[in-house]
């Protein structure tokens, strides 16, 4: 019998970046969603690794600046999973582009879209590695307050704009 062995990779992005963390199924991932990016927003600037799971099993990556694309890549190398997908964002959010990146062929699934602390929960067989989940941020504390709606709908009317 095989042994499974859970590992935590943490993810945390700059204050400025979002992460999106995905599984696909092709070698032209990359090269597929950097289309997707590149075509969803003039300002957006990104980064992707990918990691291929069969014959080179390389991380291939993509991007329209290299700062994120060199972060992407160092994510990727942490989780390290069969035919997951890292892009880091800059100058947009993910609810702007997880459509495009959703209808790209070959992505079989989306784990996480967010710009906080982000624990990747890796399982590693014999065989290889992949991921099982995803914590995204930190547990709730309560339930918002009259006050605390107020301020959600200036956030999403006022601030950025979402909401009319």
């Amino acid at each position: 019998m095989s042994e499974v062995k859970i590992d935590i990779q943490q993810i945390n992005v700059t204050e400025d970046c979002n992460v999106i963390v995905g599984q696909s199924h092709f070698i032209k991932t990359a090269e597929d969603l950097y289309e997707a990016l590149v075509t969803s927003a003039p300002s957006l600037e990104f980064g992707i690794a990918f990691c291929e799971a069969s014959g080179d099993c390389l991380i291939r990556h993509d991007g329209n600046k290299d700062d994120l694309e060199q972060t992407a890549i160092g994510f990727a190398k942490k989780i390290n999973a069969g035919h997951v997908f890292v892009i880091v964002i800059r100058n947009g959010y993910p609810i702007n582009i997880l459509d495009r990146i959703k209808n790209v062929q070959e992505v079989c699934h989306v784990f996480a879209a967010t710009a906080n602390p982000l624990q990747v929960l890796v399982a590693e067989t014999e065989q290889g590695r992949g991921v099982i989940g995803v914590v995204d941020g930190f547990k709730t504390v309560g339930v918002e307050s009259e006050e605390n709606q107020k301020c959600r709908k200036h956030l999403l009317r006022d601030i950025i704009g979402y909401k009319r």
